[in-house]
């Protein structure tokens, strides 16, 4: 047996390949009204298909499903093969309520309670 397959068998695998991981892939990118999923993740930054994705750049909302995990600061790294790999200058948790500029002391009122 040999090692050698047809192109076209070989360019079907790699997009077989390529639509498993895009279907398995959780996270995304969201850049405006556009969403990316991210086919590769890690600390200092992720990768998306290079295809479809055009250079990206500046501030991104990075989502778990519908969980808003990130706001990054992104600038695009080098390209991968099909992917093309960004970096973070910035990567902020979100958070879902204000911060509090003040002390809240130990004592207040948690509830109101009237008389009806």
């Amino acid at each position: 047996m040999t090692g050698f397959l047809p192109k076209e068998v070989l360019d079907g695998l790699n997009a077989a390949r390529k639509r498993d991981i895009k279907r398995r892939a959780r996270r995304r990118v969201h850049v405006g009204e556009n969403v990316y999923p991210i086919l590769d993740y890690a600390d200092e930054g992720f990768a998306v298909d290079a295809e479809n994705a055009p250079n990206l750049r500046g501030l991104v909302d990075i989502y778990d499903g519908p969980q808003h995990l990130y706001q990054a600061l992104i600038v695009a790294s080098a390209r991968d093969g099909d992917l093309m790999r960004y970096e973070y200058k910035r990567n902020t948790p979100a958070v879902h309520h204000a911060p509090v500029d003040f002390e809240r002391p130990d004592t207040s009122p948690i509830a109101l309670l009237t008389r009806g």
